[in-house]
């Protein structure tokens, strides 16, 4: 039941941030998904393709919606999209980030519609994950490894949250 007003609560500062446009597609499937997956990933350190792969279809379709709606590429997703994939794949590839957080990281790229979401999510999810990081090494636990997926989409909702506050403001 706090899964269900978890992700309605989600979708509510969903709308509230970006108004009934095509952007509110993926940040509604975003908000019906956060909860499982912050709950799987701190569980299993996975996040399932199953939840994840249609957060990146949800953003794709948006950007098309808003090229219709607009006349003009999105390119503020797509550029964070790919700017926050390339990223995470790079820290992939060199051990420190898991697959299923690129492909988050893709998702929540392309569901930024605004340089505000797109820069204060990953921002703030670094340096919350860092932040705890450090706690855990100054604690001693040097080599545990921590779900980031919850600090992905926790920075993400800050940013949609602020968004949402400067709109109504």
């Amino acid at each position: 039941m706090i899964q269900i007003v978890t992700g309605l609560a989600l979708a509510t500062i969903g709308y509230l941030a970006t108004g009934p446009a095509p952007a509110l597609l993926p940040v509604v499937y975003l908000a019906a998904v956060t909860p499982p997956l912050v709950l799987i990933d701190q569980r299993d350190h996975r996040l399932p393709n199953v939840l994840v792969v249609p957060a990146i279809a949800a953003g794709l379709v948006a950007g098309v919606g808003e090229w219709f709606a607009a006349a003009t590429p999105p390119l503020t997703p797509l550029i964070a999209g790919v700017v926050y994939t390339t990223f995470l794949l790079i820290l992939n590839l060199v051990g420190g980030m898991g697959m299923g957080d690129v492909k988050l990281g893709a998702a929540l790229g392309l569901a930024a519609w605004t340089p505000a979401v797109a820069v204060l999510g990953p921002v703030a999810a670094f340096l919350a994950g860092g932040l705890v990081a450090t706690a855990l090494l100054l604690r001693g636990q040097r080599g545990r490894q921590i779900a980031f997926g919850p600090y992905l989409l926790g920075g993400f909702w800050l940013a949609v949250s602020l968004v949402a506050s400067s709109r109504l403001g």
